[in-house]
Formats: C-alpha cells, structure tokens, sequence
C-alpha cells in the first residue's frame, strides 16, 4: 500500500519531552528531529526506575505499551509539554525458537493536544541478555568480557532474584568497578559466589540502543502514514487477515493475506490484498498438501 510520506502539519514547530534517563535521546532525537522537525528535551529530574526495572528490584507498572504510555504521562506533567516521546523494552525467550533471545522494543508518541498516540515496534534476536554465577573475580572478568565489557555493562547481585539495593551493582564498565563489586557483593553471599549479568539499561547495552533506534524509524513510518478520507497521522494495521490460497489445492493457509488498516480518528478503513506481492503460498506451508 502506498503511504503518503509528508510530515503531518500537527507537528510542524513542536517540542516534545522524551521520558528518559538513561540517554535513550542519542538515538531517539536524531531519527524524530530529522524526520518529523520535533526537538526532543529530556526533563530534569524524571526517573524512569519508578516504572521498573530490568534487574527487578522495582516491578514493572502494567505490560509493556502501559509503562511506555504511564512514563509519557508523567514526563508530559513534569515538564509542562502536550508531546511526549517514551520507550519500553522487552526481554526473553523468542516465541517462535524458543532458544533464541528476543529483545522487543517500543517507542510511543502521545500528543495530548490532539488525543493521538502511535507506538513505533521492533524485534531483534541479537539480544545483548546473558548472566552467570561466578566464584571468582577472574570468571566474574571472563564473562562480562564475553558480553562486550567494557561497551556493554554489567550487574553484579547476590542471587538471582535480589530485590534489596544493598545486594545490587548496577552500570559496570570499568574492571576496577567490577573488582570492587564482586568483593562487596559476594561478602554477602554464602558461599562467596555471585550472579552476573548484562546491565540491559539503554546507556550500557549498545546492542539493545540499535534496536531502539529502529522502533523510532517504524514509529516515523506510522506517524507519515496518513488516513487517505482525513489526512490524519497513523493510519496503519489494525488486523492481519490469514487465508493466503496455497498454490496447488487453492485452500486457504496460515499466511498472511490481507491487512487492514485503520484511521483512529475518523474510523475509515482500508483493506490491503497480498501485501507482499504474492498471491499464492508455497505449498510446503498447507495443511493440506503437506501435513
């Protein structure tokens, strides 16, 4: 389906507050402000750990899009401004190969001025999440080496599933931090060992900043995909229709066959037929001709 590509004049000469503290602008505000004109400022004294955190000392507040849109909210009351920018990620099992890692990231724009919100998505299977219990400061220097340290940081915690600051190190990047961390931390432990893993906080984990980045170009694609009745910004899929015919019994299959799109803001609906260009599925993919 072709899109038009023009930045929605809602935009035009706006500022917006992006709910961060750990220096998500650097690949944010670069994308936003080349793409749409937006200035992004980072507000002073907002902390996003008060929504959750990676290494669970602090619970996550609703799912995924419900902390990004909650850390809008609360950056939009502190700063004053009607535009906010946030981001939220995700990591686990990927949920088609389980044994591979899965990072999935989200960047929401919500423009309270114009009661919109789009979320800009991402996945990546290179997924800088990795931990280990060492007995030594030795293994604790050979893992953390085997994640990328020092780019790439590390938390050292007493177990697993610390939740007390005291038994927590966040944000390692130097080998005389992570000395001093192993010998703090495992004094606490009763057998001297620790568990170590990869700081997943944006500003310590390079691999997970390029996934973020490409969340902020998907959510420019949707806000640039205007409603062809409206012209109003986000018009996108709201369902993917199966049922693409296979190519020798022409009954319908898993894949995808249409996909609908949207406009949230006058309700104008669009159905897109083969949207990759192909009309039939491989037989390999029916349940028919190959069960």
């Amino acid at each position: 389906m072709n899109m038009n590509k023009e930045v929605p004049s809602i935009f035009k000469n706006r500022s917006a507050v992006l709910a961060t503290m750990h220096k998500k602008e650097r690949v944010i505000s670069p994308v936003l402000n080349k793409e749409l004109g937006i200035q992004l400022t980072v507000p002073e004294g907002f902390d996003s750990d008060n929504f959750g955190t990676f290494t669970g000392d602090i619970k996550r507040t609703g799912n995924q899009i419900e902390a990004a849109r909650m850390k809008a909210h609360a950056a939009m009351e502190l700063s004053g401004q009607t535009l906010a920018i946030s981001s939220e990620g995700s990591f686990g099992s990927h949920p088609v190969i389980p044994f591979f890692p899965f990072n999935r990231e989200i960047v929401l724009l919500i423009d309270k001025e114009n009661d919109l919100e789009i979320v800009g998505m991402a996945t990546s299977t290179e997924a800088n999440h990795k931990s280990s219990r060492v007995h030594s400061f030795e293994e604790a220097l050979a893992f953390a080496e085997s994640i990328g340290f020092p780019k790439t940081g590390v938390v050292v915690k007493v177990k697993e599933d610390s939740k007390e600051s005291s038994e927590i190190t966040k944000g390692i990047i130097k080998i005389e931090q992570l000395e001093e961390a192993f010998r703090a931390i495992s004094f606490k432990s009763d057998d001297k060992s620790v568990y170590i893993e990869t700081d997943l906080r944006a500003m310590f984990n390079p691999k997970r900043m390029i996934v973020i980045e490409a969340a902020a170009i998907d959510l420019v694609k949707k806000v640039k995909s205007l409603c062809p009745e409206c012209s109003w910004p986000g018009f996108q899929i709201t369902e993917r229709v199966k049922g693409l015919p296979c190519g020798w019994c022409n009954l319908p299959t898993e894949l995808i066959k249409s996909n609908i799109y949207e406009c949230k803001k006058c309700g104008y609906c669009k159905k897109d037929d083969f949207p990759n260009g192909i009309t039939k599925a491989d037989p390999g993919n029916c349940q028919f001709c190959n069960p």
